[in-house]
């Protein structure tokens, strides 16, 4: 260990008879001055002798180090009983050299005693004759002292002995550099067991990885291990053994704190400044945001090369090979661009909606591609574009490569659209609409049917000039499966998607006169019936083949006349449930999942994140959710219930899911993975971070997942920021689909509380469905009004603490939520649409759609804000602009804000009363230490609405 001493010789100030200085020899025989003492021959000695003050310089605890020899009583003839071997030590702590011959008193106390001191070895006579004394080497410690200093003092009571030197220090740690931090010389403690605690600094451009990091000195003033460390920060290197960080040199970058070293620019980039954390790319070289800083800077692919077409009438396959350059990139797909060519007509224009691409039309990773739904005896052009991950930041268009074709003469489409216009006992009068691509002049139409209990080769077909035709000799009760497909030169087209319809029962024939108003206003509505029954189409055109029809219609929930069918199908209408996921949800083998981490907890077991790679296919990152070891069939079929609802939707704005694992444990759902999580978290961990733009294209998001959804006929019941979750491209998606339906009364979570039977999410759900549990699109659209001010208020809580009794009575009396902070007055505006109490008025999710998209494209609609209310009293239960004369300190206030970690610094900076901090400007507040921009805006927003508190009880006193 390394100490400091402080040396004294025998510099004695004071002395009681009979210590006398003589001279001697050490055990090296050189000449020694020594204080002794032997009058042993008296009885009752007391014999002190004092050093000179000795100033203390900081020590807690002082170390006394003594040479001295003892003559062995036994060797002094005739030596009475009262000879000792030993002598005692002492201290005596003051604040200045005052001590006299008198004062202090030569006794114990105010003396104190350190400790009774024995010789291991004495010396004799024969010792005595040769003048080599036996030297004894004693140490004795003592503490804690607090004074400016002290004198020691030595008591013989009997002996006779010689003390040759004193030596009194105190030990200490020295400066030193551990773990890249700075110790300053640190004296050790009171106690020999003490260890007092170093601070360390940093070493210039370090940083601390550990915090507090501390180095702790021990009572032998020896450092002990440290705690926490220092490392060099982004863009400098340890050197000298991790006691300096220098900055990266010329052509070195260091992306990261930690003690790795400089690293080269990678390929294509370079550095602008000494001490780079990052390589910028040269001109026309590029890196995205989840490249690695040591990946090369990279650029654009250049064109897709050979390509093939192959047209077979209305249908085109292309085959192409990869770019000669991928740009330095693994990451080439390919985009389709199509345009249509008709003669005399001018110019190429986009293609339609109406054309099918398989797999799809962007983003292909294989070098082909069907294409299908063209116009027959129509040229085409078609673009193969390269891109990889850095074309969007290029300024230059992709590279492509072009190829012109023709179709042929093809026949016509499928006929997308049927529905009945009456029936009666034995007959069905049904219509359909012509094909979306006729291809040609319609010759007639070929209507195919069969009762549904008999076998299809018993069909019987109907032939029709128009879209029209009345189906007699039909059984009276009985359900009757229908397809029908057009006719041109160019032969039939494929029929279209078998409709089920039923025939009136012999018992409603008297009354079907008394229907046929019902039936007419019913076919009135045909626009809409039309909508939902051609997706219904695709939908079962696209089964049909996987399973038997009788199966399949036992599921489908038909109406009678005048009704249009549901798209969506409840999996719970299933006689097995089971049947539901294997129709909607396609089965995964467990050994293309790999589980990574568990990132929650959901109802039914563990969220996690992981990889899916399915065969022939990239690997991506999925979110899974496992079912929990031990679970009751019932916990089986309501967790499998999301997959079964969840698989029946396709949109950009709902969770994709990927598919199950039931075959094996854990049963899983595989959806894919949101980088950020939900909607309300992510929000408040990026309070005020958002411009009003990006908050409402989330907005915009959501609401055409819901429109969707509405068009689906699926109602969520439970749409709330929680259950929204974002992606690394802030794109929101609607999810948790099912689960809020079937909540047990024993839920633990708060959010959803009793109500008439089951759970309900108070603070989101329409007063009709807390009341009458009557839950609708226009219920929804009332849950969608909270996720706007709760996406606006950066994920604030709404209704704050009040109870749900609370939230319940406060919306009977027709209170609404304010704007939340900075809200645009349009979009508050929206929200209270959303909360009118009659169902009826609340906007539907289009008009929603339309009227966000509005405010994106006009976006000074959205820099008007609603004004501070001009009343002396604040709106009923307004807790965002809390009344601050409720408050007797400005900290009570900082808490009812939400900003009470700020207290300390308002003290600080002397903002303590109402009156000073009511004139805080942004610039205060700034200087208060309030660094993050959504905090700043809601104290600035709290203090202006105290001043306008203020000047309002001003004027009403006057």
């Amino acid at each position: 260990h390394v100490h400091t001493a402080l040396l004294f010789g025998i510099q004695l100030g004071a002395a009681i008879y009979p210590w006398e200085e003589v001279s001697g020899y050490d055990e090296n025989m050189n000449t020694i001055r020594t204080y002794q003492v032997c009058n042993v021959f008296d009885n009752n000695q007391n014999n002190w002798v004092r050093t000179k003050y000795i100033r203390r310089r900081g020590a807690q605890r002082i170390h006394v180090e003594i040479k001295f020899s003892v003559r062995d009583c036994s060797s002094i003839p005739s030596v009475p009983g009262s000879c000792k071997e030993t002598f005692n030590l002492y201290y005596y702590e003051t604040d200045s050299d005052t001590a006299n011959k008198v004062s202090p008193a030569w006794m114990e106390n105010p003396w104190i005693k350190v400790d009774t001191i024995a010789a291991d070895e004495s010396f004799s006579q024969v010792d005595l004759g040769s003048r080599v004394m036996k030297i004894n080497r004693e140490v004795r410690s003592f503490g804690p002292v607090s004074r400016q200093g002290f004198y020691l003092a030595f008591q013989d009571y009997g002996s006779c002995m010689s003390l040759i030197a004193v030596r009194v220090f105190y030990r200490k740690c020295p400066r030193v550099v551990e773990n890249g931090a700075v110790f300053p010389e640190t004296l050790s403690g009171a106690e020999s067991t003490s260890l007092v605690a170093a601070r360390g600094v940093c070493v210039p451009n370090g940083e601390e990885v550990d915090v507090p990091i501390k180095l702790y000195c021990n009572g032998d003033g020896e450092w002990m291990v440290p705690i926490g460390r220092c490392m060099c920060k982004a863009g400098h290197e340890a050197v000298e053994n991790g006691t300096v960080c220098r900055a990266c040199g010329s052509g070195f970058f260091k992306p990261s704190q930690g003690d790795h070293q400089c690293l080269q620019c990678p390929i294509n980039s370079r550095i602008t400044n000494e001490g780079a954390t990052n390589c910028v790319c040269r001109n026309g070289y590029y890196r995205t945001d989840s490249d690695p800083p040591l990946m090369p800077c990279t650029t654009i692919p250049s064109a897709p090369q050979s390509v093939i077409s192959i047209v077979n009438e209305t249908s085109l396959r292309l085959e192409w090979s990869a770019p000669r350059d991928g740009g330095g990139r693994e990451d080439v797909v390919y985009n389709i661009i199509c345009k249509s060519c008709g003669g005399g007509r001018g110019g190429c224009t986009r293609c339609g909606d109406n054309v099918q691409f398989v797999p799809r039309q962007l983003g292909l990773t294989e070098t082909r591609v069907h294409i299908s739904d063209l116009l027959a005896h129509t040229q085409y052009t078609f673009e193969i574009q390269a891109v990889n991950g850095v074309s969007d930041q290029s300024p230059y268009s992709p590279q492509y490569s072009s190829v012109k074709i023709t179709t042929n003469q093809a026949a016509p489409s499928a006929v997308s659209i049927m529905h009945q216009v009456s029936r009666t006992p034995d007959s069905i009068t049904l219509s359909w609409s012509q094909p979306d691509q006729p291809n040609g002049l319609i010759l007639d139409y070929e209507l195919q049917y069969y009762e549904k209990s008999m076998a299809e080769w018993n069909s019987s077909v109907v032939r029709s000039q128009t879209n029209t035709a009345v189906i007699r000799g039909l059984k009276p009760g009985a359900i009757y499966v229908f397809q029908v497909r057009a006719r041109t030169v160019a032969g039939f087209g494929r029929f279209s998607g078998k409709m089920f319809f039923q025939t009136m029962t012999e018992e409603y024939k008297s009354s079907f006169q008394e229907k046929l108003p019902l039936i007419i206003g019913s076919a009135a509505a045909g626009m809409v019936f039309i909508i939902a029954v051609v997706v219904f189409v695709i939908v079962c055109n696209r089964r049909s083949s996987e399973r038997p029809e009788s199966e399949f219609t036992d599921k489908l929930q038909h109406y009678t006349s005048g009704h249009r069918m549901k798209i969506y199908i409840d999996p719970f209408t299933y006689e097995d449930p089971n049947e539901a996921v294997r129709e909607f949800a396609k089965e995964i083998d467990t050994s293309c999942v790999k589980i990574e981490q568990v990132i929650g907890a959901g109802e039914f077991g563990e969220v996690c994140s992981g990889n899916l790679r399915l065969p022939g296919k990239r690997e991506i990152l999925v979110a899974i959710k496992t079912l929990k070891v031990g679970y009751t069939e019932r916990q089986r079929r309501d967790f499998l219930s999301e997959a079964s609802i969840m698989g029946q939707f396709d949109h950009p704005n709902i969770i994709h899911l990927e598919g199950v694992v039931t075959k094996s444990a854990p049963v899983m759902i595989i959806t894919e993975f949101m980088e950020n999580g939900s909607l309300d978290s992510f929000l408040r961990q990026n309070d005020g971070q958002f411009t009003v733009i990006q908050l409402v294209g989330m907005l915009r998001g959501i609401a055409a997942g819901m429109k969707y959804l509405n068009d689906m006929n699926y109602v969520h019941r439970d749409l709330a920021a929680r259950n929204i979750l974002v992606n690394s491209n802030l794109v929101c998606k609607v999810s948790d689909f099912g689960l809020s339906r079937f909540l047990e009364d024993d839920t633990s979570d708060p959010t959803y509380t009793s109500a008439l039977g089951g759970k309900i999410p108070i603070r989101w759900t329409a007063p009709e469905a807390i009341q009458y549990r009557k839950f609708t699109s226009s219920s929804d659209g009332w849950s969608y009004g909270i996720v706007m001010w709760e996406v606006m208020s950066y994920g604030e809580r709404p209704y704050w603490d009040m109870s749900n009794q609370d939230v319940i009575n406060a919306i009977e009396q027709d209170y609404r939520l304010p704007p939340p902070m900075d809200c645009p007055s349009a979009l508050h505006q929206l929200m209270l649409d959303c909360w009118q109490k009659d169902r009826n008025n609340r906007p539907k999710f289009s008009q929603i759609v339309n009227n966000l998209d509005k405010m994106i494209r006009n976006p000074n609609s959205l820099k008007a804000t609603t004004p501070l209310s001009s009343s002396v009293h604040l709106p009923l239960l307004d807790r965002s602009t809390p009344d601050f004369s409720s408050f007797s300190t400005v900290d009570e206030w900082l808490d009812a804000i939400k900003m009470g970690q700020y207290k300390e610094n308002f003290a600080n900076e002397e903002f303590t009363s109402f009156d000073v901090v009511s004139q805080m400007t942004m610039e205060d507040i700034i200087r208060v230490g309030v660094t993050l921009v959504g905090h700043q805006k809601k104290i600035l927003n709290s203090v202006q609405s105290m001043r306008a508190q203020m000047n309002q009880i001003t004027s009403v006193e006057v």
